[in-house]
């Protein structure tokens, strides 16, 4: 684990695509923190786990996704402001989220944690992200991808800001 913390900052900003349902964790509850901050728990998926754990770093900019919602649509961007750590709600059997064979010692499952940059005024719905030529490549629009957490190309991440008529901030 020294290895990875140790890892330097050379790449330029990656984004990301997060999803949640908005009836586990919406937008709105995120910039009804305090601190408009939140971890971002509860990823069980390995190669999902993966990304956060090894690729994702303070700086970062997410999309915020609304799954399993009607609409699903992209609501808004957070920043990544603090990078891995172990998913604490892996070791709690009281949380929905526990994995009885998760180790403290050695953990399975990681999280980050987000801040509110902005809420959308329009989200950007499936629909029209189907639509928008330029982000015909993106994962989320993929057949089959079902993955919580997605990397994000830097155009995609301006189309997305266009069509919500949003600055990118």
């Amino acid at each position: 684990m020294a290895k990875r913390a140790s890892k330097s900052r050379s790449a330029k900003r990656r984004y990301w695509l997060f999803k949640s349902e908005p009836s586990s964790y919406s937008i709105d509850d995120l910039a009804a923190e305090s601190d408009q901050t939140t971890f971002w728990d509860g990823v069980r998926n390995y190669q999902a786990r993966n990304m956060l754990r090894d690729d994702v770093q303070v700086g970062d900019r997410v999309l915020f996704y609304h799954s399993n919602a009607r609409p699903m649509a992209v609501v808004g961007t957070c920043e990544v402001v603090k990078a891995a750590y172990p998913d604490h709600t892996a070791f709690d059997p009281d949380d929905h989220h526990y994995d009885p064979k998760s180790d403290p010692d050695e953990p399975t499952w990681f999280m980050v944690d987000v801040k509110l940059i902005q809420k959308f005024d329009t989200p950007v719905t499936r629909d029209m992200l189907k639509e928008c030529g330029d982000l015909s490549e993106m994962m989320v629009l993929k057949r089959g991808s079902r993955l919580s957490i997605q990397p994000v190309t830097a155009g995609e991440w301006k189309a997305i800001h266009k069509l919500a008529g949003a600055k990118d901030r």
